[in-house]
């Protein structure tokens, strides 16, 4: 995107925010449909945004990024996935990778990878989940024995969006057999060519069906005897990868909570209107007191959901640790997201179960808020936790 050097901060944040709403009203939603019926990788749009350098948005200008604060990107994933859910999620793992690399990695590893990253020359994925361990961390088994000047990697990871078009992948791996268990685990950068359905001891496999979230691709990567170099090892130390991801892990629920907000406002947008053409018993149904009092609710708690995201990214802009605040921002806007759906089907009627309007789509795309990144029962445990430490007696 270019930046006239004359502007402030704030008037390129909300230039920003602008060019991605039209261009999402442009190239996003009138193709959305069709391309999430046929699980079809929109690789116009992703072009598009990389020539918004939407892919360096908190990228530091010192490497080529925008150097932009978690609260417009929090924006831009709103508008983005105002249009289609799907697209913010070719930002969110992307996005995570670039913070690890920016908070933990090696002058070295940051001059090598964050250029090519906030250009989008390449992109990246976010490997932590496996088969056996999801919201259970610490129960991975994949790992990575040291011979030498490289790493030998073995296991099954879960879950990996971007998965088959990334070129680079920031991976958990048990380095040690410790006790704490999370005291075993590093982070290594893993490196594959985009596209490449095997290399090297590296297996992507077929894309995951999903009830949603479709267009962007979900897979399985299963590593036998894979190479890693040393030098990829994130932050050049063993033993802190728990702590890096789980860093990286309060801005992917942030990046939920925005995703949230921005679905709950189409379906709001799109009932609001409905309500006000569909006609019954002789006035429009939005005259009817049962369908005000919806568009009332949904409207107020997408609101309280917005505020929520914005305490949260604030916070970590600050540098502050923001798990309970992400926490209940993603709880909160996700539940949010899909109570306002239902409602929003409910509002159309027969009409929002059929797949010529959006609101089937929004339907199948908001459940996904609720189980990505955590489980909303996990965020219930994560929030008392941190309220119990605060509070204690």
């Amino acid at each position: 995107m270019p930046v006239n050097p004359d502007s402030t901060t704030d008037e390129i944040r909300e230039e920003l925010i602008d060019t991605v709403r039209r261009f999402t009203a442009r190239k996003i939603t009138p193709i959305a449909s069709d391309f999430d019926a046929a699980d079809e990788y929109p690789a116009e749009i992703v072009a598009g945004m990389k020539d918004l350098g939407l892919f360096g948005i908190t990228v530091p200008p010192a490497y080529g990024g925008l150097g932009l604060d978690l609260v417009t990107y929090a924006r831009v994933v709103e508008e983005l996935s105002y249009g289609w859910m799907s697209v913010s999620g070719f930002l969110n793992t992307h996005f995570m990778a670039c913070f690890l690399l920016m908070e933990f990695g090696t002058p070295e590893q940051k001059t090598h990878w964050l250029p090519r990253l906030a250009s989008g020359e390449i992109r990246a994925a976010y490997s932590l989940s496996e088969p056996d361990a999801g919201s259970d961390v610490q129960a991975i088994r994949t790992k990575a024995m040291q011979t030498g000047q490289s790493y030998e990697v073995n296991g099954t990871k879960m879950w990996l969006s971007n998965g088959l078009h990334a070129g680079l992948v920031v991976t958990l791996v048990k380095t040690a057999d410790t006790d704490p268990r999370h005291k075993g685990m590093s982070v290594l950068l893993v490196e594959k060519p985009p596209g490449a359905t095997h290399f090297e001891g590296l297996t992507v496999s077929k894309k995951i069906r999903k009830l949603g979230y479709r267009g962007l691709e979900t897979v399985e990567f299963i590593f036998d005897q894979h190479s890693v170099p040393v030098a990829n090892l994130l932050g050049g130390k063993e033993g802190h990868g728990f702590r890096q991801m789980m860093a990286a892990v309060e801005l992917g629920r942030s990046n939920i909570a925005a995703r949230a907000v921005g679905v709950a406002r189409r379906a709001f947008d799109e009932s609001i209107r409905y309500a006000q053409q569909r006609k019954a018993f002789g006035q429009v149904i939005a005259h009817h007191q049962a369908i005000a009092h919806k568009l009332a609710d949904m409207s107020t708690k997408i609101a309280a959901a917005r505020l929520l995201l914005y305490d949260a990214v604030q916070k970590k802009d600050r540098g502050e640790r923001c798990d309970l605040e992400a926490g209940q921002a993603k709880l909160f806007a996700s539940e949010t997201c899909w109570e306002v759906v239902q409602e929003a089907m409910r509002i159309h009627g027969g009409n929002g179960y059929s797949a010529e309007y959006p609101i089937e789509r929004l339907y199948r795309d908001a459940p996904l808020m609720i189980v990505g990144e955590g489980t909303n029962e996990i965020q219930k445990n994560v929030i008392a936790k941190r309220l119990l430490e605060r509070h204690a007696l």
